[in-house]
């Protein structure tokens, strides 16, 4: 894992790949911060951390579009898998080595705080703590960003991809507003969760039999629970689904200085759960 984590913190930086993300989150954290907490004399770091999320989920696709795309396309992902480590080191040593780059924009950040007290009063704690925040939803983000570009040879098509998903996070608390809200229209939306996830183990395991298996079972769990109580449908979707709301915990620590560490676990979660998804996708590959 060390020999790959060290290959791939070169690569991104003997191409234009890894300054480019790097200067891209500095450059516009500098300016809100310059019009912001320097002009303005807002004296929280954190606020302008906070507008930074929308940047945030532009530049992590550029960083992760390469990470196993490149190595499909060029068909180097054949020997990479032949190669005596595991898949787990493989995944691992990429994804360390994008987070090793995303840490060096944050490790500048934690100065904004600093600079801001020389000329008065500071919220170093609360600061620190967005910018820590910060940190895990980009390695949450960069996770994603991985997988998808695990499932294609198109740089492109990574990046699109990661974006899209990375945008439906970033909305996802006023999607909810429309997700249903009768018993029989959350029955529905359920049955549809469980029918993409049985085909999203599909995809990974190939395996039709297990992924029927569990998409009957599921459902006929769902059936069964609404018969007996249908009540307990009602907005059952936007309370299983709000868990995937991953940027309200970081507005309240932005905005509010409250931390909420449910946001921490939700995003180290979300970090392994793309790690995990990743490791699946080479698996099928390597045994194919």
């Amino acid at each position: 894992m060390k020999a790959i984590f060290s290959r791939e913190v070169r690569s991104y930086f003997q191409t234009m790949l890894g300054p480019v993300f790097i200067a891209i989150l500095t450059a516009m954290t500098g300016i809100y911060f310059m019009v912001l907490n320097l002009v303005n004399g807002y004296p929280y770091f954190s606020a302008t951390i906070g507008n930074m999320l929308f940047m945030l989920m532009v530049a992590v696709p550029i960083l992760t579009m390469k990470s196993f795309a490149e190595d499909r396309h060029s068909h180097a992902e054949q020997l990479m898998l032949s190669a005596p480590v595991t898949v787990w080191d493989i995944v691992l040593g990429k994804y360390f080595a994008m987070v090793a780059v995303f840490a060096i924009p944050c490790l500048l950040f934690c100065l904004c705080p600093l600079i801001i007290m020389t000329g008065g009063t500071a919220s170093l704690g609360s600061d620190w703590a967005a910018i820590g925040l910060y940190f895990l939803l980009g390695c949450a983000y960069i996770a994603i960003g991985m997988f998808l570009s695990s499932i294609t040879e198109s740089q492109l098509i990574a990046a699109v991809a990661s974006f899209g998903v990375l945008l439906v996070l970033y909305l996802w608390d006023a999607l909810a507003e429309y997700f249903p809200t009768s018993a029989r229209g959350n029955l529905i939306g359920m049955i549809v969760i469980v029918a993409l996830l049985a085909a999203l183990y599909y995809a990974l395991a190939r395996n039709p039999y297990v992924a029927v298996g569990v998409f009957v079972i599921l459902t006929v769990a769902l059936i069964i629970a609404y018969l007996v109580s249908s009540t307990t449908f009602e907005g059952l979707m936007a309370k299983t689904l709000g868990t995937f709301d991953v940027y309200t915990g970081f507005v309240e620590l932005a905005n509010y200085r409250l931390l909420d560490l449910t946001a921490v676990v939700r995003y180290l979660s979300l970090a392994f759960f793309g790690v995990f998804l990743t490791v699946q996708s080479l698996q099928k590959r390597r045994w194919a």
